[in-house]
């Protein structure tokens, strides 16, 4: 083995933290424990030096998301409301593996309104049909 290639060198920084958490000579196989990551968005930097002295920086941003999913009908992001509003808050996590809740599983939704439009279209196919293709020689009397 050369002494050139004793200079490569990967560091890896988590957000803005000027020391980084791993220092490794490539190539680089870890385990990332997110768990002690607070929630919320970060970003991975990643400054590689090759043999020759040059640094390649890499940033990769991503979300975490360790503590309980939460999801809120009613009211959305930045929405401007003048009145009372209904709204529907529910937090579900994975912390047991073993079982599975039922209760408070789903967050209700309501109806999409393409189903809607659907619905209506189907409805106003079928009167159409009928009108169409129905006459008075089709209808008998009940005596």
């Amino acid at each position: 083995m050369n002494n050139s290639e004793d200079k490569r060198v990967v560091k890896v920084f988590l957000d803005d933290d000027p020391h980084p958490f791993g220092e490794f000579k490539p190539p680089v196989k870890f385990v990332f424990d997110s768990t002690k990551i607070p929630d919320g968005p970060h970003k991975l930097k990643i400054v590689a030096k090759s043999t020759d002295g040059r640094e390649g920086i890499q940033i990769i941003p991503f979300v975490v998301r360790n503590g309980p999913a939460i999801s809120v009908v009613g009211l959305k992001p930045n929405d401007v409301i003048d009145e009372q509003i209904p709204v529907t808050i529910n937090a579900y996590g994975s912390e047991r593996k073993d079982i599975f809740v039922v209760t408070g599983s789903e967050t209700p939704k309501a109806i999409p309104v393409w189903v809607w439009i659907a619905i209506i279209i189907f409805g106003l196919w079928a009167i159409f049909y009928f009108i169409m293709y129905t006459g008075p020689q089709d209808y008998k009397g009940f005596f």
